[in-house]
């Protein structure tokens, strides 16, 4: 027992003070198909060293992101970030030791979050944004959930090119709300007809550009008639680094803006931590989750950083809270906000302008292979093919030639029936080594 203190006695007083009969009982919220049933398939115990052995051994079998030619995107996107970007966010001028409660101990941290607020509403094109959500899947449900508190509907109509990830947390979320979420059917070339969803039962339509096949889309007409019905635009974007050269979606009318950056400062880090995007049109910004820092003056007339809007459970009476998260991505948005102002305006967009032509490149080598047909008019630096076998065959055939070519959409996907889509990301780090080595091997193994 010496790493479980608690008796028998000691667990039935505690049951018995909540008013439940069992352990079992705190669970009975959770769906029974959802609980693990036994233990988990993981040997007893094993000393310290074995276990760095085993580790060290399963860690071998990975073939890593540098190791290849990358082409894996799908809403995690492998860039350069510059040596500096380590270096400064370990700095304790801007990591302080505390969160933002006490503004006269977390200037640092106050000033950073303020100029990633700053950063983000410009990229975006919208008027405020937060100090960022754990990463744009769940900025995206938080983002459904405040159309709903600003409209007072509970329908949600999601694009068939929103990432099928965002869909689910979306759909989970609103599960719990008893929400009615409408999820249009996969849509590969951007066709689908959403003006026909909108009405005045809709609270927002949720969607995402560059999509998760690629494409590029515009949003205007739908925010004008989701304006005339009253319900809300909701922006969402995986790839931050195409907001250097593709119209914002505000100036396309967007009311709310999530999405995820990731790609600009941090790794991909094996999925995570990641930061999520939050910005909104200013008359909203009591409904936005999450925190907002503001600056202000203190009591001798000095610039200083404040937190102005923490709505969440913590600080206000539950039910007003717009929000459970409990935080905010620090250290990433740190990295964010760093390598953004190391690149400024012209660095973003040159960045931007070599993504696209990197995939544009791609692209037309790839439109030129037997068996793959090329399926985006418009995109950015992603894009999908079209195969003659199963895409997940395909990807394990090339990551056994050393070349990572992309994400089967039946991963993200498994019931859409796509199963010959593969999703391709082409970024600044892919040379024409890279290109031609992706090319040999799909005429190999096509």
């Amino acid at each position: 027992m010496r790493y479980l203190p608690l008796s028998d006695a000691d667990r039935g007083a505690m049951l018995a003070r909540i008013g439940v009969d069992s352990i079992d009982a705190l669970f009975a919220d959770i769906p029974a198909e959802m609980r693990l049933d036994g233990l988990v398939d993981l040997p007893r115990r094993k000393g310290e060293m074995e276990v760095e052995r085993l580790l060290a051994r399963m860690a071998g079998r990975n073939l890593t992101a540098g190791a290849a030619p990358f082409f894996v995107g799908a809403g995690a996107y492998r860039h350069h970030v510059p040596a500096t970007v380590d270096h400064l966010i370990q700095r304790s001028e801007f990591l302080t030791s505390y969160t933002p409660y006490q503004p006269e101990i977390a200037q640092g941290t106050l000033q950073y979050l303020y100029e990633f607020q700053t950063q983000v509403a410009a990229l975006t094109g919208m008027e405020v944004a937060n100090a960022s959500m754990y990463d744009g899947s769940t900025a995206c449900g938080e983002a459904v959930l405040m159309a709903h508190r600003v409209t007072r509907r509970r329908k949600a109509v999601l694009s068939g090119g929103l990432h099928p990830h965002y869909a689910e947390v979306v759909r989970t979320l609103s599960r719990m709300a008893s929400d009615d979420v409408v999820t249009l059917a996969p849509d590969v070339t951007a066709s689908e007809d959403l003006l026909a969803s909108i009405d005045d039962s809709v609270s927002c339509v949720v969607v995402q550009t560059p999509d998760v096949f690629g494409n590029l889309r515009d949003l205007t007409a739908i925010g004008e008639k989701c304006r005339a019905h009253g319900a809300l635009l909701v922006a969402v974007f995986t790839e931050a680094v195409s907001l250097g050269l593709v119209t914002p979606p505000g100036a396309m009318g967007a009311d709310i803006v999530v999405g995820e950056g990731q790609s600009i400062g941090n790794a991909l880090n094996f999925g995570g931590p990641y930061v999520g995007l939050f910005a909104a049109r200013a008359k909203h910004v009591r409904q936005m989750p999450g925190r907002l820092c503001g600056e202000t003056v203190d009591a001798e007339g000095r610039r200083g950083f404040v937190l102005t809007l923490s709505t969440r459970e913590q600080h206000i009476r539950r039910d007003k809270a717009t929000s459970n998260i409990c935080t905010n991505s620090g250290l990433c948005s740190l990295a964010f906000t760093i390598h953004m102002t190391l690149l400024g305006q012209a660095g973003l967009k040159r960045l931007a302008r070599v993504n696209h032509a990197n995939a544009v490149k791609l692209a037309d080598m790839l439109a030129g292979v037997p068996g793959v047909d090329v399926l985006n008019a418009t995109f950015f630096n992603e894009f999908t093919l079209r195969l003659r076998r199963p895409a997940a065959e395909v990807v394990e055939a090339l990551a056994g030639k050393g070349v990572l070519a992309g994400v089967p959409y039946s991963r993200l996907d498994p019931g859409a029936g796509l199963d010959d889509l593969l999703l391709v990301a082409s970024t600044e780090i892919n040379t024409d080594d890279d290109r031609a080595a992706l090319v040999a091997g799909l005429k190999e193994v096509l």
